[in-house]
């Protein structure tokens, strides 16, 4: 059994995997200030939670995109399994083949959201990770990642509309009925949801268009279920992606 954990910019999270499944999974909030030992307790407690015994597990393994609380975690991880984490970075055998102009500055998540859909699905790929940011990336017909878009996620539009604006404030996100809204709230829902929905379908459309040939499309990330319901194209929401990714990553590593 391993310890995985995916940090996110607003969460984090974490899951024990064996060979054939994920045994559980469940994020808890993304705290930058949050000493090694406060993270260390959530990680007992949830572990507990699950009847979990720390001496089960074999070895963990870590992706993330907030370098500044990447040590305090590190650390707890070692104070609560008993061994010192795998970190998902350059030189770490991943089998993915990255083809932009710095390959070490791909976030260590898409890349491993990448690994587990190219094992999965297999190529060409469109991968849709809808968290703190939306971004998507491409993986071509040679199972090569070839680049792809970051923009603003549904958090950020709605924090954004929120802190920016003298008549808007932050409300409930709620599935859209339709488009034109006759209220401030429901047109909030429909800008941001439907709004990110569009981002997504628009992208596909153009990165189609330049790969010259279509992709599977595949959905990750804490609001994909709000989103790609709305979306046009075809689209598979995977909500362990990541989480399997890290699994395959630390068996190439071990």
């Amino acid at each position: 059994m391993i310890f995985a954990i995916n940090m996110g910019n607003t969460h984090i999270t974490i899951g024990c995997l064996d060979d054939d499944s994920i045994i559980f999974s469940e994020r808890i909030s993304m705290e930058k200030r949050r000493t090694a030992l406060e993270y260390a307790v959530t990680f007992k407690t949830v572990l507990e939670l699950y009847g979990i015994d720390p001496k089960q597990i074999e070895g963990a393994i870590i992706s993330s995109v907030v370098p500044p609380a990447l040590q305090a975690v590190s650390e707890a991880v070692e104070k609560v399994v008993g061994t010192r984490p795998m970190v998902v970075c350059p030189g770490l055998k991943t089998g993915l083949n990255i083809r932009m102009d710095d390959p070490k500055s791909v976030g260590s998540d898409l890349i491993v959201a990448a690994v587990s859909a190219i094992n999965k699905y297999g190529g060409p790929l469109i991968l849709a990770d809808l968290g703190t940011a939306t971004t998507l990336s491409v993986v071509d017909k040679d199972n090569c990642y070839i680049g792809g878009v970051i923009s603003l996620g549904v958090r950020l539009s709605m924090e954004a509309l929120a802190s920016n604006t003298a008549q808007l404030y932050r409300v409930g996100l709620e599935k859209p009925s339709k488009a034109i809204c006759k209220n401030t709230i429901d047109s909030m829902n429909s800008g941001i949801l439907m709004g990110a929905a569009c981002t997504v379908d628009g992208m596909i459309d153009r990165m189609e268009k330049e790969l010259g040939y279509s992709a599977k499309k595949i959905a990750t990330g804490v609001y994909a279920d709000m989103v790609i319901p709305l979306c046009n194209h075809d689209i598979i929401s995977d909500e362990n992606l990541v989480m399997e990714g890290l699994r395959i990553i630390y068996h190439k590593n071990k």
